[in-house]
């Protein structure tokens, strides 16, 4: 099955959310993969809606993107309420069961991100959870300073096509590997490049994630903060800037804007 052009099923700050849970994003992504399509796999959340206010060739890179779930818990709740069939669906979400379904379907895979330790151990998980069946194909980590559309980055996206890869899984965080994805993408790379975070490293145990119970009640994002507080005050600080100005000010500004009538 082919990837389709996808209508919105929602919008978050006037950002268009078009893929309603994991099964559908799944499913799209092994029909696209199947048929050789390239194509970008997205899950918002609200530290996207801050970058994509000041950043350019993120906000080129989410308007061309193929598949956009809805992953931070406000994000979700936000779109949920357009539409109740929208559920969330985030990058660490992504990573395993997609990895299962690429093995169930022989599809080669390539891991891109984070560090060459965290990588070797992902492997071996990713060999341990699919029985050996998942052919991985390749995996690099780039340099500190990665700059997703410098020559680090073709160099990357030639070793990514020469491998036969049908899906990469980008670990670099918002919005260096959306960019990298779209940067692929027009380079003419026929692989489906999936963004998905910190998946990674959850998943060689290099960063611990919330338990479950913590995701299922919206507060992974307080769990996140209190084990990492230097890194993540300010983001979320901004976040909520964010938050705020979508869910009152925005409406009042719409409101105040009409004409008396």
């Amino acid at each position: 099955m082919a990837l389709t052009a996808k209508p919105a099923l929602a919008h978050v700050d006037r950002w268009p959310i078009n893929t309603p849970n994991l099964d559908a994003a799944l499913q799209s992504a092994i029909g696209a993969a199947k048929a050789g399509e390239p194509f970008t796999v997205f899950t918002m959340n609200l530290d996207h809606l801050v970058k994509l206010r000041g950043n350019e060739k993120f906000r080129q890179a989410y308007r061309n993107a193929d598949i956009v779930t809805a992953d931070g818990a406000p994000v979700a709740w936000l779109a949920h309420y357009q539409n109740a069939t929208v559920d969330r669906a985030t990058g660490a979400d992504l990573l395993v069961p997609l990895a299962q379904a690429a093995a169930d379907a022989g599809l080669p895979v390539f891991l891109f991100g984070s560090s060459g330790e965290v990588l070797t151990e992902a492997v071996r998980e990713l060999g341990d959870i699919t029985d050996g069946v998942l052919d991985i194909v390749g995996t690099q980590a780039p340099s500190r300073d990665f700059d997703p559309e410098g020559p680090e980055a073709v160099l990357a996206i030639a070793d990514i096509a020469r491998s036969g890869a049908k899906l990469c899984f980008v670990a670099l965080g918002a919005p260096k590997q959306e960019i990298f994805a779209e940067h692929a993408r027009q380079s003419g790379l026929a692989c489906g490049m999936i963004c998905i975070g910190a998946a990674i490293d959850f998943l060689a145990g290099t960063q611990v994630r919330a338990p479950e119970a913590i995701r299922n009640n919206g507060l992974e994002w307080a769990w996140r903060l209190m084990t990492n507080p230097r890194r993540l005050a300010r983001r979320y600080a901004e976040c909520v800037v964010v938050f705020a100005d979508v869910v009152l000010l925005a409406p009042l500004r719409h409101l105040l804007a009409k004409p008396p009538g």
